[in-house]
């Protein structure tokens, strides 16, 4: 049986009286891209550092390939590594950058060469191997330095936030790129991100972190449509989160409302989007928000409620855990 690209085990990390890693375990196979999804200040990017030899964890175990190498250096793990800042040497060409680890773990001059063309390739930029770091724009930085880690030929590939530094309409790009690739070499990939569309572009499964700990853990698209608690709804982006019994709170997805048919509910607010208008109704249960496309804006016209029924399959129940620290 082939052991998992990355396997962690109860891995936990102290700064002082902070706990920044509390009991995390989760494992990566060969072909699949995970997801550690948080906001900043979670832990998320300890993990990874934890995981690239970069921290030294104070409790649990580090196995890539199904070796512990939890008390190895950096360099004897043999994954591949790309920053937020994309750390390229400003010295180097683009050539000679990419070439850098395959050298640092003993390839040949031709035989480091060679493969950082094959990984120039990967990324399409074959045709800027002798440009320098300052020549490039921040897309093609950005695929320069997945293409160095590439080249190392790891079969576990660490990211952390890769496209943060980029506009949105660049971002979107290379989300599409990137997801291709990585289906094309079966590694294994851990994404560390606070992007929700990130994630869900990117990462066949996601690991929720929160305050050090995971809180979910699952397939992406399920876990975006049912989060495990109030919690995990709002930081996904979940709009109608509503009270509900017992101290608990209701989930409405968008998908669980039909518009057009059953009770008006005044409109109180109105704001335009790209797509269409966002509209707050008053309903039974509460404020709903709702987005309207283009097309469903022009039909509600100048009305000042909107017909809608709730599908009740579809209204999740929640533990409410905002508040907890």
């Amino acid at each position: 049986m082939t052991p998992p690209a990355l396997a962690l085990h109860h891995l936990a990390k102290r700064f002082g009286p902070t706990i920044a890693v509390d009991d995390v375990s989760l494992s990566i196979t060969a072909g699949e891209t995970v997801a550690l999804l948080g906001p900043s200040g979670c832990g998320k990017s300890t993990v990874l550092r934890c995981v690239a030899g970069l921290e030294r964890p104070d409790a649990g175990q580090v196995c890539i390939g199904g070796q512990d190498v939890t008390n190895l250096p950096p360099e004897a793990r043999h994954v591949g590594l790309v920053f937020q800042d994309y750390a390229l040497f400003p010295h180097l060409t683009v050539l000679g950058n990419v070439a850098y680890g395959p050298r640092m773990r003993g390839a040949g001059r031709a035989a480091a060469e060679r493969r950082a063309r094959e990984a120039l390739a990967l990324v399409s930029l074959d045709a800027l191997a002798g440009r320098r770091p300052h020549e490039l724009s921040g897309g093609q930085a950005q695929r320069v330095a997945l293409a160095r880690a590439l080249a190392t030929g790891s079969s576990l590939l660490l990211l952390d936030e890769p496209l943060s530094n980029l506009d949105e309409q660049l971002r979107a790009r290379l989300r599409a790129d990137l997801h291709g690739l990585f289906a094309h070499l079966q590694l294994g990939v851990l994404l560390v991100t606070h992007d929700q569309r990130e994630a869900l572009a990117l990462a066949s499964r996601v690991a929720v972190m929160r305050a050090g700990r995971l809180v979910q853990v699952g397939v992406s698209r399920e876990v975006f449509a049912r989060p495990a608690t109030a919690w995990v709804a709002a930081f996904l982006g979940h709009a109608n989160i509503l009270p509900g019994p017992n101290g608990q709170v209701r989930l409405i997805p968008e998908d669980a409302v039909r518009l057009g048919e059953g009770e008006a509910y005044p409109i109180t607010a109105r704001q335009t989007t790209d797509t269409g208008i966002s509209a707050t109704v008053q309903h039974s249960l509460g404020p709903l928000t709702l987005h309207l496309s283009a097309r469903e804006a022009a039909d509600l016209g100048g009305e000042d409620s909107l017909r809608l029924t709730l599908n009740p399959a579809r209204v999740l129940t929640l533990p409410d855990d905002r508040e907890r620290a």
